[in-house]
């Protein structure tokens, strides 16, 4: 078994001021929030125990823990239990900007027009990047998701090929490299997801081929046929969606979810 990784020392980064405001834990997340930012503090760092947060806050335990909590609610930070637990920074912030997307959807915010424009924009600048910046080996686990997904359609799987269509889009996005293209596109794909329950899905005869084409573009770190390639697809997709989303149940906000269609 592999030994535990001990957290590095951080007593010189969790430098905090005593509380003077009347709403004591809104003043602490904003503190702890400005280290966060700092770029000095890093995903896995643990913060001070509750007892030594509140000598520096000079507040209640009560007011710490409701801090930890909104910035654990935030996705900032996780609390862990046991002798070795306590509050510690994480990197699943990126998560809550798909929760916020979810619940703008479910409110009727966003719709099924604003994903498909967003997506249009997005996914063509994230293939384009992709092809600059993704290394042979990120190429060769695209390919291994496309080959996933044919056997999926040969086998009649559509939850299973629906899933890797929208992994294939979080994958090309991680090979842009860019932390913030990968968060957008995880908040827009969670909608994605939404909107396509219960729709008609498009034709895996044009979805699968488009696969391949894209796939022997990033081989060939052919920017320009990629970002091409993206934007026709995408604007397809964004017809097919707009067509049947009035007619989807699954596609208005706050309808009963119904079976998955294959989202491309």
């Amino acid at each position: 078994m592999a030994e535990p990784i001990t957290p590095r020392r951080t007593d010189n980064v969790w430098q905090f001021k005593r509380v003077a405001s009347g709403r004591p834990s809104d003043e602490i997340v904003a503190q702890i929030r400005a280290r966060l930012s700092s770029q000095v503090v890093r995903v896995g760092d643990k913060l001070p125990s509750e007892r030594e947060l509140e000598q520096q806050f000079q507040v209640s335990r009560n007011s710490i823990r409701q801090a930890l909590k909104s910035l654990a609610n935030m996705g900032l930070l996780e609390m862990r239990k046991g002798v070795s637990g306590g509050a510690f920074v994480i990197s699943g912030g990126s998560d809550m900007v798909g929760l916020a997307f979810s619940d703008l959807f479910n409110l009727g915010t966003i719709q099924p027009a604003d994903l498909t424009e967003v997506r249009v924009l997005l996914g063509v600048e994230v293939a384009r990047l992709a092809c600059l910046r993704a290394s042979d080996r990120e190429i060769d686990a695209l390919e291994a998701n496309i080959v996933a997904a044919e056997a999926a359609v040969r086998s009649g799987n559509t939850p299973l090929r629906t899933e890797l269509n929208l992994e294939f889009h979080r994958m090309l996005a991680r090979m842009t490299h860019n932390p913030l293209m990968v968060t957008l596109t995880n908040a827009v794909t969670v909608v994605t997801a939404q909107v396509s329950k219960g729709m008609v899905p498009m034709s895996d005869r044009s979805v699968m081929p488009l696969r391949r084409r894209l796939l022997a573009h990033l081989r060939a770190r052919d920017t320009a046929a990629a970002a091409a390639e993206m934007h026709d697809h995408l604007l397809r997709v964004q017809r097919h969606y707009l067509k049947h989303a009035g007619s989807s149940p699954g596609a208005v906000a706050g309808a009963a979810p119904r079976a998955r269609a294959a989202a491309d």
